[in-house]
């Protein structure tokens, strides 16, 4: 029960830092149409929190391991505090920039150590809790618009940022009760990046697999309401379609990490990938908005049982002494894909068309799937162990 009551309170905290996130995101068109804030501008507001993201998960999340796993946690609920404030109040670019900053370090320093807590407390239902991670994460991002549409007509454009604020300092003193297994600070591991887990091959190869997923997420936010808008689509699929793959991942998350754990993270996360790197290859030749859709139903629920796949291994192959420094890397790296590829997805569809812009991140995944299985090795179709070695089976417990 402790470690339980643990994972359920990590992935309302994690369900909070991504609504924050949901909310700016859906606030934009506010931003530009009663601020004059322009297009552009917000485009860097948004990267801004993507790099700082990227740099926090990369420089700060090794700390999680060397004794300061809950003190990361409270410092990046302070900081995504503060930058929530910060939007509530902003009115001009640079203080925009400056509040999505500091959300974005709070995020990067805490969403490490959080998974570091959650896989420390339970790791025989290491994949299960890393899906319920996975749930809460695309749950509180999908109910940013929702808070967005019931708030900022009656109370104004501050109120969302500001309530999920009040709730983020409501979770400060349920979060001081959590048991957290971590060493005394200064006792674990002394190397001051995770730079060094590179060494493990299978770890290099779930890497690859993280890559490849927000290679296709990048470009599937990129380029899906562009594309249906062209094809004259009504606007309820555009709507529809983005619901439908988040409600997969929220109700399949720790099904599927249960599974990762079960049957092996690379196999069933390659099994994944190439469904999605065929479904992405369709959404560039797909002639409607319903056909778009069909294939986008198939491709959410193999997404469904299978994007906790690269947490897994991560989880799976390195020592439980580097898991934060580890996750964290993992984080980065998603994250400056995933932005990178926006923006190269944006390009190409506009001067060469979907097809190609959908073919190249499809043979990208290929790629990338391929690094994986390499670096894998045995692990690629055993479940791997703790120093990333495979093993015939890891015992699960339950």
């Amino acid at each position: 029960m402790p470690a339980r009551r643990s994972v359920i309170t990590f992935a309302l905290l994690t369900a909070l830092f991504a609504s924050g996130y949901g909310v700016m995101f859906t606030m934009l068109d506010d931003f530009r149409d009663r601020y004059g804030v322009s297009a552009s501008a917000l485009g860097l507001v948004v990267a801004m929190g993507f790099f700082s993201s990227f740099a926090a998960q990369v420089l700060l999340a090794p700390l999680a391991d060397r004794g300061h796993a809950r003190r990361l946690v409270y410092l990046g609920m302070l900081f995504n505090i503060a930058g929530l404030l910060g939007m509530a109040v902003s009115r001009d670019v640079a203080p925009l920039l400056l509040s999505r900053l500091v959300m974005g370090i709070g995020a990067g320093m805490a969403q490490p150590a959080v998974r570091r807590i959650v896989i420390l407390a339970d790791p025989d239902h290491l994949g299960r809790n890393l899906g319920y991670l996975l749930t809460s994460d695309v749950g509180g991002f999908a109910a940013g618009p929702a808070i967005s549409s019931v708030l900022v007509g009656p109370f104004g454009i501050p109120a969302p940022f500001l309530v999920i604020a009040a709730l983020t300092v409501a979770c400060l003193p349920v979060i001081t009760r959590v048991r957290v297994a971590e060493g005394a600070a200064g006792e674990g591991p002394q190397e001051r990046f995770a730079f060094d887990l590179l060494r493990i091959r299978p770890y290099t190869g779930a890497l690859a697999l993280g890559a490849a997923v927000f290679l296709m997420i990048g470009t599937f936010d990129a380029l899906w309401v562009l594309v249906l808008s062209d094809l004259r689509a009504a606007d309820w699929i555009a709507n529809l379609g983005i619901t439908l793959f988040a409600l997969p991942l929220m109700v399949l998350g720790p099904v599927g990490g249960r599974l990762a754990q079960r049957f092996g993270p690379f196999r069933l996360g390659t099994i994944g990938l190439l469904v999605g790197a065929v479904a992405m290859f369709l959404y560039g030749h797909m002639p409607s908005g319903g056909t778009m859709l069909a294939v986008g139903i198939v491709h959410a629920v193999s997404d469904g049982f299978t994007v906790s796949s690269n947490g897994v291994a991560v989880g799976l192959t390195v020592p439980p002494e580097r898991q934060a420094g580890a996750q964290g890397l993992l984080g980065g790296v998603q994250t400056i894909v995933g932005g990178l590829t926006a923006l190269a997805a944006g390009w190409l569809y506009d001067d060469h068309g979907r097809a190609l812009a959908y073919a190249l991140c499809a043979a990208g995944m290929l790629v990338l799937v391929a690094v994986a299985a390499w670096r894998a090795g045995g692990s690629w179709y055993r479940t791997p162990q703790p120093d990333g070695t495979p093993a015939e089976r890891t015992p699960v417990a339950g």
